[in-house]
C-alpha cells in the first residue's frame, strides 16, 4: 500500500467523485469543529430523570418487528418493552463496534507523524469513541435491560478482522458501522415520541459522528486510489463479509425471548419482513451509493453486500 509520505508527495489525486482534498486541510477543519462541538454526556444529559410513561425507546417504525403479523398481535406495553430492549441491544452493538474502530484507528496512525493534523484528528476521534462507548454503557445500565453482547462467533470474527484488515478495509467497515446507525439516530433524536434521554444520547452521537464519517470517507477515497490491486480486491471481499456479519448482528435474538416472544418465530418474521428490509437498505443507501462510486462494490464483494440485505 502507498505510504502517507508517498501519498502526500502526489499531486492532483482524483477518483470518480473528483479531486481529492488535501488530507491535512480536512483534518484541520475537523479538529476545529471538534473544539466547538464536542460534548460530555455525563454533564450534558439528565441521567437521574425518570423515564416517561408511554414513550418509546426507539421509534416504532425502526423496531425490527414493526408491521409484522407478530407485531400486530402484540399489545402496546409489549411493543414499548421491545423497543427498550432493542435500544439496549443496539447500544451494546455500538460498543462492540467502537472498540473495533478504536483499535483500527490506532493501527492506522501507528507509523505516521504524530505531529500531523491527520494523526491528531484520529486521536480526537478515539477520544470521542471512548465517550460514546461509556455513554452507551450508561444508557444500558440506566434501563431495566441486560447488556447484549454479540455472539461468540462474531466476537472471534471481529478479532480476525482487526488482525487482517487492510487500511481501506478498515475505513469501509468504519463507515458501515457508523452510517446505518447514524441514519436511524437522525430519525430518533427529533422524535418527541421517544424518551428524552434516548433522544439526548442520539443527538450527541449524530453531531460527533458526522465528523467521523467525513474523516473516514475522505481517507477511504484516498486509500482506494493509492492501494495496490490486491488490496483493493481484498477490501471488496472483506467489506462484503463484514456487511453480512453486521446485518445479522444488528438485532440480538435474545431481545425477543426477554420480552416474552417466541425467538424462532420472531426471527423468521423479521427475515421475511419487507418493511425491515426497506429500513435496512434505506439506512445503508448513502453509504452503498458512495462505495459504488469509488469502486468498492464490485465482483464478489458486491454479491456479498447483496446477500447481507443492505444492498438492493
Amino acid at each position: 500500500m502507498t505510504s502517507l509520505t508517498d501519498v502526500d508527495a502526489m499531486v492532483g489525486l482524483r477518483d470518480a467523485l473528483g479531486l481529492l482534498r488535501d488530507r491535512e486541510q480536512v483534518a484541520e477543519r475537523l479538529l476545529a469543529s471538534s473544539a466547538k462541538h464536542s460534548f460530555d454526556p455525563d454533564k450534558e444529559l439528565d441521567w437521574a430523570a425518570p423515564f416517561e410513561e408511554g414513550k418509546w425507546f426507539w421509534p416504532p417504525e425502526l423496531v425490527s418487528l414493526y408491521d409484522t403479523p407478530l407485531w400486530k398481535r402484540m399489545g402496546e406495553e409489549q411493543r414499548l418493552l421491545l423497543s427498550q430492549h432493542e435500544a439496549a441491544a443496539l447500544a451494546s452493538l455500538g460498543i462492540w463496534f467502537e472498540l473495533i474502530l478504536m483499535q483500527l484507528l490506532v493501527r492506522h496512525i501507528y507509523d505516521k507523524a504524530a505531529t500531523s493534523a491527520h494523526v491528531r484528528y484520529a486521536l480526537t476521534e478515539i477520544e470521542d469513541e471512548c465517550r460514546h462507548s461509556k455513554m452507551f454503557a450508561r444508557l444500558i445500565s440506566r434501563g431495566d435491560t441486560p447488556w447484549y453482547p454479540v455472539s461468540r462467533a462474531h466476537q472471534n470474527l471481529g478479532r480476525l478482522f482487526k488482525t487482517i484488515s487492510t487500511t481501506p478495509g478498515s475505513f469501509t467497515a468504519t463507515l458501515l458501522g457508523e452510517e446505518v446507525l447514524d441514519w436511524m439516530q437522525r430519525l430518533t433524536f427529533p422524535d418527541e415520541r421517544v424518551q428524552t434521554l434516548v433522544r439526548g444520547v442520539t443527538r450527541i452521537h449524530v453531531v460527533e459522528e458526522a465528523r467521523h464519517v467525513r474523516y473516514a470517507r475522505e481517507e477511504l477515497r484516498r486509500q482506494m486510489v493509492t492501494a495496490s490491486r490486491w488490496s483493493q480486491e481484498f477490501t471488496r471481499v472483506t467489506s462484503g463479509e463484514f456487511a453480512r456479519i453486521f446485518s445479522i448482528a444488528f438485532v440480538n435474538p435474545e431481545v425477543y425471548t426477554n420480552v416474552g416472544l417466541d425467538q424462532r418465530e420472531a426471527v423468521a418474521q423479521v427475515r421475511a419482513s419487507g418493511h425491515r428490509r426497506e429500513v435496512m437498505q434505506s439506512g445503508a443507501k448513502k453509504l452503498t451509493d458512495f462505495l459504488d462510486d469509488i469502486g468498492v462494490l464490485r465482483g464478489v464483494g458486491r454479491r456479498l453486500w447483496k446477500a447481507s440485505g443492505l444492498l438492493a
